[in-house]
């Protein structure tokens, strides 16, 4: 039927409607007939002239039906017009324009106005051309927002009553109206009078349009007092007594024309009738229909919105248990499985103790049976030689080295296998429990397959202190071991676990490529497998630089001369999974436990092949020697809290490179802030190292005599790195003598050395030799030689000592004369910088062949490491994460409060605070994740730590902030502005800006120093919110707002609230969407631009740690 109507020729007029039913007729063939009349009138196009049945209630339905017909038709036509310069605003046009007009459910106000107007409404209504030029002036800029522009009926030569606010003329009986013409403007200028209720008639246009659904246009009413028609705001012209008020004068936005949106707390099911929202409902501006209140929510009567703050405290209360719960049970997952195994192992170790006395027994009485059958003295065991055949006094731990790792033939993959401890025979222990011996090959032990035992924890404990009880046998074995004994250990090719590593080096020298200054000169000599080589010296004697040189860790400086390993012109970088660095500084993480260090670093340095089992030797062989047993389920502790002592963590750092089991440990003043007991225990530890043919070089500072002892070789440098003396440390006071240098009684040989390079103890009296003269006297003793500007004089050698490189003091002062201009030290600092930087990303990425033979666990593997780790430290640090937490609750709340979600510009206030306060606080909480452990990442990185791993370990534990922080916040916003878009469509932009903001977070935590980050954090929120919302009049500003993310999220924000907006609100959608310059089909777009904001963000950051190791 709709059409039908559409297909009407106005210029047809049927006769049939003119002329009276016939009398003799019955009613109901009355009614069809007429029926039947008005369907072919209006079939034929003719207007509604026929005044008599207009009233009549039968047909008047059906005209009123034929009139909408033509309304939704022109509607249509219009929306598909409009949609060219409104499509940034109207998703979908045919939709959102039956949305606004339809009006099919109740039709009382079209009725009203067809009896109103006696038939005459289709020659009022405003047509698609009129209907276009009102919405298109709309999006215009014009002086007055009051009335249009002059128009065919409205101008400066014509202005009717119907041109006046809220009146309307007809255009006359004889002109055919087509309400879908939108090419052209009617002539209107008959029969003016007020608008009808349900329609607006615009200011300066002479035809009705339809109010949209939402609107309340009832007829206007004087205010004598005022002179203004209520509701609306326009005043009667002057001049014209008879002119009343009329109907509704506009449609905009809401700022414009608030009055003819329905107020709040009451509700327009139709455009003509108001109804207060009743008790448990709640009613907001431009509703249509009342919205019950949630439970648990208070709604009185005619209220505007429900008190859904319950809901926020217990979302946030449920968050909150939620949290606990998981923290809670993982603590106690964490504790359980801790005293478990604390109690498998204490029970393993008492099982391995009862097993070496069983076996010390048996020994026993094996010895005394075979002394009472052969009446012999006591024999050698079937294993080890302890016939002195040799007499004298047990051999010194180097020579016991030496023969140890002397070259020998290799047996193809014994060489290098990472079994540990290898199965000794039944006859020296009849109770062994061979059961629990583990390795990476699947052999037969008894009648069971290796690789098909059970490896349940109490298994693997009693294997590990099985083989240590057997070790500490073993240990007090070789106490009396003189050199036969010790050859025969060292042909045993079992014994030799690890690859050796000789380092030799010839005339080493280090310049500082900024001062031009020598740090290091003409070192020569070389640091062998198997002995523990000490570094000792005055400061700054270059021993630090010395050892960083060795493990090719010199930064910024020339390094010159010469280095082989095991004969080999190689890098050492080739060898970085078997070298161990121990940092002078105690880099451990602080909270983690003594075991959990321990664990990490032997789960991602040693060789991948190696089993579980053997494993948890090394790492319990570590506890043991450094005597960490008590401590070791005790967090490690950091300045702020408390943990182990600082002798405990000085050996957990050194215990970190030792469970790596490398084949060259490097340590940096290990000793130092250690009592000498504690110094005892480390270096009995790295002495038993030794014993499995590590190189062990170390710095040390002011040893005592026991300590001085323990040592194997010793390099002793001078001031400038010069060498006063390399070799065995038992002969450096042999080697002074000779200098007519000798310690006195009561003194400490190493004390007086290092005295004696400071200065402070002169050596004339007792030699000839001055303290300077002490490097020339080394290289003429080994026959080095000796560089020509330390030949001169004592002045010379005092220079060189302190590294300058003039011969004569007349360029000396030549050059004190020459003083850099400013502009000269300021390019030499840049210059310098330049090459620091340069030498820093030159060494990140210096890829060499690996030649240490072992297969460490893939980026995969470590991965998975790291995530163990990470996710411990976060449950550690669960106060600070609910402080974080809490922060975001009372920001949510106090925003909340303040800034509530305005109609106008759809909330975008109280969005655009949000963008600043999560930018900001959870940026300033990611910065942690980088900055704080900075020094731990450059140790683990050096060791060949796989940095990928680090990286996503880290990205991936804080993505539990990023699902939980936007649910914290929007808790306490969300139910405090109660704003028309879903809780689900705020939760997932604040998710996509959480994870953005995450992202440039560790950008700047890596690329910039923590103050700098910090500062950074809170400033690009701010500015880049402020550039993102400023008037984008230039193309440079739009350019530079697309580079800012708060403009996505905050468009984001806008849109998904907008698309609530519907009916009455689609102007002030349009308005808003247009002042802003969104468009609402971009809001995947802006979700999209926000992921891969984050995710470029991290790339950099992660580019930015390998080149720049920050």
């Amino acid at each position: 039927m709709v059409s039908a109507a559409c297909d009407i020729n106005p210029t047809q007029r049927p006769h049939s409607l003119l002329s009276k039913p016939p009398a003799h007729l019955s009613h109901l063939l009355a009614i069809l007939a007429l029926i039947l009349a008005h369907w072919l009138h209006f079939v034929q196009g003719q207007d509604l002239y026929d005044f008599d049945q207009i009233d009549n209630p039968t047909v008047l339905p059906l005209i009123t039906q034929i009139v909408y017909g033509r309304i939704s038709n022109a509607t249509a036509i219009l929306s598909r017009d409009l949609s060219n310069h409104s499509s940034f605003c109207v998703k979908e046009p045919e939709a959102d324009w039956n949305q606004a007009f339809n009006f099919s459910s109740n039709l009382d106000f079209l009725i009203s106005c067809i009896q109103k107007t006696k038939g005459d409404i289709t020659q009022r209504l405003c047509i698609a051309a009129e209907m276009k030029f009102y919405f298109e002036s709309l999006f215009e800029k014009s002086e007055s927002a009051n009335y249009l522009k002059p128009n065919k009926n409205c101008n400066f030569t014509s202005w009717i009553s119907g041109c006046e606010p809220g009146w309307a003329c007809s255009s006359g009986q004889n002109q055919n109206v087509d309400l879908q013409n939108s090419d052209r403007i009617l002539a209107r200028t008959h029969n003016c009078q007020p608008c009808c209720d349900g329609f607006f008639c615009p200011h300066g246009l002479t035809c009705m349009i339809p109010c949209p659904s939402g609107s309340y246009c009832p007829l206007a009413t004087l205010d004598k007092t005022t002179g203004v028609c209520e509701p609306y705001k326009y005043q009667l012209p002057p001049g014209k007594p008879n002119h009343t008020c009329g109907g509704a004068n506009i449609w905009a936005d809401v700022g414009t024309s608030s009055e003819v949106f329905c107020p709040v707390g009451s509700y327009c099911p139709t455009t003509v009738k108001k109804i207060p929202c009743s008790s448990g409902h709640y009613c907001k501006m431009g509703s249509t229909s009342e919205k019950r209140c949630f439970r648990l929510t208070s709604c009185n009567q005619s209220t505007p919105s429900q008190s859904s703050y319950v809901y926020g405290i217990m979302l946030i209360a449920a968050l909150s248990t939620l949290l606990l719960i998981v923290y809670n049970f993982s603590y106690q997952v964490l504790t359980t499985r801790n005293r478990t195994l604390a109690k498998s192992r204490e029970a393993a170790a008492k099982y391995a103790r009862k097993i070496a006395m069983s076996r010390q027994r048996w020994k026993s009485a094996t010895d005394a049976s075979k002394n009472f059958a052969s009446g012999l003295p006591a024999h050698l065991s079937p294993k080890f030689s302890r016939k002195k055949d040799i007499p004298g006094a047990p051999l010194h731990p180097s020579a016991f080295s030496a023969a140890l790792f002397s070259p020998m033939p290799s047996k193809g993959k014994q060489e290098e296998s990472s079994e540990l401890i290898q199965r000794t025979d039944t006859e020296d222990n009849p109770e062994s429990f061979e059961g629990f011996i583990f390795g990476p090959e699947d052999t037969i032990v008894g009648n069971v397959s290796r690789g098909k035992l059970t490896r349940t924890h109490d298994q693997i404990f009693k294997y590990a202190y099985t083989q240590l009880e057997k070790e500490k046998a073993l240990q007090q074995d070789y106490k009396d071991l003189t050199l036969p004994g010790v050859v025969k250990m060292a042909n045993n090719i079992q014994t030799r676990k690890r690859p050796l590593m000789e380092i030799y080096f010839k005339d080493l020298a280090l310049t500082l490529k900024a001062q031009n200054k020598h740090i290091l000169r003409c070192v020569t000599g070389k640091i062998k497998p198997g002995c523990i080589t000490a570094v000792m010296g005055p400061s700054g004697a270059g021993k630090t630089t010395f050892i960083s040189a060795l493990a090719g860790k010199a930064i910024g400086c020339k390094v010159t001369g010469l280095i082989l390993i095991n004969g080999k012109n190689e890098s050492i970088h080739s060898y970085k999974r078997i070298l161990g660095f121990v940092p002078q500084d105690d880099i451990v993480h602080g909270n983690l436990t003594v075991e959990e260090n321990l664990w990490f670093s032997a789960k991602c340095r040693l060789s991948a092949d190696l089993s579980k089992a053997d494993e948890f030797l090394v790492i319990e062989r570590v506890i043991e020697s450094l005597g960490l047993q008590t401590v070791r389920n005790s967090l490690v502790g950091t300045v702020e809290k408390r943990g182990i002592s600082g002798g405990q963590r000085k050996r957990v750092n050194v215990g970190v490179e030792m469970v790596m089991e490398p084949s060259l440990l490097i340590l940096d003043e290990p000793t130092s802030g250690l009592d000498s007991a504690s110094s005892q225990l480390l270096l009995r530890a790295l002495r038993w190292e030794a014993l499995e043919g590590v190189n062990i070089c170390m710095v040390v500072h002011q040893p005592s005599y026991a300590l001085f002892k323990m040592f194997d070789d010793l390099v002793l440098l001078a001031k400038g790195g010069l060498t006063v003396y390399h070799g065995s440390a038992e002969k450096v006071e042999e080697y002074f003598a000779g200098l007519g240098i000798n310690v006195p009684d009561r003194i400490n040989p190493p004390d007086y050395f290092i005295d004696i390079l400071e200065g402070i103890v002169t050596t004339e009296r007792s030699s000839s030799v001055n303290y300077k003269e002490l490097p020339i006297r080394w290289m003429l003793h080994k026959g080095y030689s000796v560089p020509p500007d330390m030949w001169h004089s004592t002045a010379g050698l005092a220079l060189s000592s302190t590294g300058g490189n003039s011969i004569d003091e007349t360029n000396i002062a030549a050059a004190e004369m020459e003083e850099p201009s400013f502009s000269a030290s300021l390019w030499k600092y840049i210059k310098t910088n330049m090459e620091l930087h340069c030498d820093s990303i030159w060494l990140n990425f210096l890829k060499s062949n690996d030649l240490s033979k072992r297969r460490t666990p893939g980026v995969l593997q470590q991965y998975r490491y790291f995530l163990c780790r990470v996710s411990k430290q976060r449950l550690r640090e669960a106060r600070i994460q609910a402080v974080d937490y809490l922060i975001l609750l009372l920001a949510g709340a106090c925003l909340g409060s303040l800034a509530k979600v305005s109609d106008l510009n759809f909330g975008a206030l109280g969005y655009t605070y949000t963008v600043i306060a999560v930018s900001l606080l959870c940026k300033i909480a990611a910065l942690r994740s980088f900055s704080l452990d900075r020094l731990h990442y450059w140790r683990e990185a050096a060791s060949g730590m796989s940095s990928l791993a680090h990286f996503l370990a880290k990205d991936t534990v804080d993505h539990f902030n990023t699902v939980i922080k936007p649910l914290v916040y929007l808790s306490m916003f969300y139910f405090f502005t109660d704003p028309r878009s879903s809780l689900a469509d705020n939760y997932i932009v604040l998710l996509c800006l959480v994870y953005c903001v995450t992202g440039i977070a560790y950008a700047l935590a890596i690329f910039f120093d923590q103050g700098a980050a910090q500062l950074l954090s809170v400033l690009l929120p701010v500015v880049l919110t402020l550039t993102a919302t400023q008037p984008q009049d230039s193309e440079i500003l739009k350019i530079l707002a697309n580079f800012c993310y708060p403009k996505w999220a905050l468009e984001a924000f806008v849109i998904a609230n907008a698309e609530s907006y519907s009916g009455v609100w689609l102007i002030t959608r349009c308005g808003t969407l247009l002042k802003s310059g969104y468009d609402l089909h971009d809001w995947n777009l802006c979700i999209t631009v926000l992921i891969i904001t984050g995710l470029v963000s991290r790339v950099i950051a992660f580019f930015c740690m390998l080149i720049f190791q920050k």
